[in-house]
């Protein structure tokens, strides 16, 4: 492992670390992360921590014995204070709170006012600490766990490294709760089916991902050309092995031809709001097709979006075929897709434009 050429990192740290007992923080565990932070500060490596732990911070200070989604964000906007006080404490310079939501990602220009931020304030000595801001996500705003947060940020950041910290040591062929003769996979050359058949559905008992979303996001920040290892964040040994260019973990290897950043996010941060469906025998990259999806190509128009919203566009048979930025409202583009006629439809798209641009299409498979 190499990681001298490292300049930028991205560290993850689970709410199990930061409030193992729910009982408000703890720096038990966040003072080996720490020292890691400040030793990577101190070869000149750029570092962004990405934070989960507000609602485990904020739990003891509520009586309610259902946890009812309000209060689940009164404990998140509660224990956000305590757990920045918490980092705060142990580092001898400045850090800054940036609280997100998946809406500020999968916009563009909010999207590139986060890369902007954040990197001001790298650039000034200040550590960025991020975390979903979880008073006030809905289900259709939030990304749901800090895992893939991390991988999104890591992106964003152009991170060489994304580390994730756990509650083991890596990914195992097995539960290593369960089983005592699971082994550890260091390396990871391609995450497929099989390595999320692995990783199971195991969620932390404290925080909302588990391996699963550890995946999911190694995935995320392989395609970008960033080196992604699955830690365990309970040892100091993980961090100092690290430092050493040593592998603690598993280490998933990085994609040899990435996306381009523009790619990457439309593939892997924005969200589909609805689906174009075509026919089966539809090639997108068709030479002879001056755009890439025409009225009469479209057979069926799914979900609500507007004009500017990501859409999904899929065969008939459900093969994915790309996400893209819509031209056009799901409203006119049923018009469209309705239209026995197929010369009409395209007739009428010449009069208004692409359904979709060339420079705002991520192809997920080939057709």
């Amino acid at each position: 492992m190499d990681n001298t050429h490292w300049k930028r990192i991205v560290i993850k740290c689970g709410s199990a670390l930061i409030a193992p007992e729910k009982n408000g923080c703890s720096s038990h565990y966040l003072l080996s992360i720490a020292h890691f932070i400040l030793r990577c500060r101190e070869r000149g490596i750029d570092v962004v921590l990405v934070s989960s732990g507000s609602v485990a911070a904020g739990a003891h200070l509520f009586n309610e014995e259902e946890q009812t989604l309000a209060v689940k964000k009164a404990m998140a906007a509660a224990g956000q204070t305590e757990m920045m006080a918490t980092w705060d404490k142990l580092f001898d310079f400045a850090t800054a709170q940036v609280l997100l939501t998946h809406a500020d990602l999968r916009n563009r220009d909010r999207y590139e006012n986060i890369r902007s931020t954040i990197d001001t304030l790298v650039n000034n000595g200040i550590l960025p600490i991020v975390n979903e801001n979880d008073t006030i996500t809905t289900d259709k705003l939030k990304v749901g766990d800090n895992d893939n947060l991390s991988a999104m940020v890591a992106a964003a950041f152009d991170a060489d490294a994304l580390i994730i910290c756990s509650d083991v040591d890596g990914l195992y062929d097995k539960n290593p709760h369960k089983h005592d003769d699971a082994k550890l996979l260091s390396w990871v050359t391609n995450i497929d089916e099989s390595i999320y058949a692995i990783a199971g559905d195991a969620v932390s008992s404290v925080g909302t991902g588990g391996m699963k979303t550890k995946i999911q996001a190694a995935e995320k920040a392989t395609s970008h050309g960033i080196d992604t290892f699955i830690v365990n964040g309970f040892t100091e040994l993980s961090f100092n092995q690290l430092l050493q260019g040593k592998n603690p973990g598993t280490h998933f290897q990085p994609l040899a031809k990435p996306l381009s950043d523009h790619q990457h996010w439309m593939t892997h941060t924005t969200r589909a709001q609805g689906e174009l469906v075509v026919e089966d025998h539809f090639d997108m990259q068709d030479e002879e097709h001056n755009e890439p999806l025409t009225g009469a190509a479209l057979k069926e128009v799914k979900g609500q979006f507007n004009v500017g919203d990501t859409v999904l566009v899929r065969k008939d048979d459900g093969t994915k075929i790309a996400k893209a930025r819509s031209n056009y409202s799901s409203c006119l583009l049923s018009f469209i897709a309705e239209q026995e006629n197929p010369e009409y439809a395209d007739e009428f798209q010449k009069t208004t434009g692409p359904i979709l641009s060339e420079n705002n299409i991520a192809i997920l498979e080939e057709s």
